[in-house]
């Protein structure tokens, strides 16, 4: 009489779980780091738009100069006309609906300015060399501070 074997054993499951579970130590570590050079990507894009805002808005401004804060979060940036010059400011792709972008009006002449943006990725080339963390008098709308130390820094053009 021969027995119909059908199944797996006990051994075969736990090897293809030893061989997926192998897989996925090796991968997500690399999965995590992709997500961080995206997040600090799109960080550098919301700080060129906004600088490109400012520049239409310094533009337009008798006398020519910055606004004195950013708008918050999901608000337009206009001017005292109602001409729109960023439909949505925008927020930082970790926390939903905070802004944790930095931005501060040279007190002079209100000619000049510095956005800052905090990043994750501790390797990324663009990190501000002479101060690569973030000055302590810029925080966030929210008040919140930077809470890493590394930091991508636009001045006006």
């Amino acid at each position: 009489m021969i027995k119909n074997k059908r199944g797996f054993t006990l051994i075969e499951i736990l090897v293809v779980i030893a061989i997926l579970a192998g897989l996925v130590a090796i991968l997500l570590p690399n999965l995590m780091e992709t997500r961080i050079r995206a997040r600090d990507t799109r960080r550098k894009s919301d700080l060129k738009n906004i600088q490109k805002a400012l520049e239409l808005y310094k533009q337009s401004q008798t006398p020519n100069s910055y606004p004195s804060q950013l708008p918050t979060v999901c608000s337009s940036l206009t001017d005292v006309n109602g001409v729109l010059y960023m439909q949505k400011t925008p927020s930082d792709p970790s926390t939903q609906c905070q802004f944790n972008y930095y931005y501060k009006r040279g007190a002079a002449d209100f000619q000049t300015y510095v956005l800052y943006a905090c990043l994750e990725n501790a390797q990324d080339p663009e990190v501000n060399t002479e101060s690569p963390s973030c000055p302590n008098d810029f925080t966030t709308i929210t008040g919140q501070s930077c809470t890493t130390s590394r930091c991508y820094k636009l001045t006006e053009p």
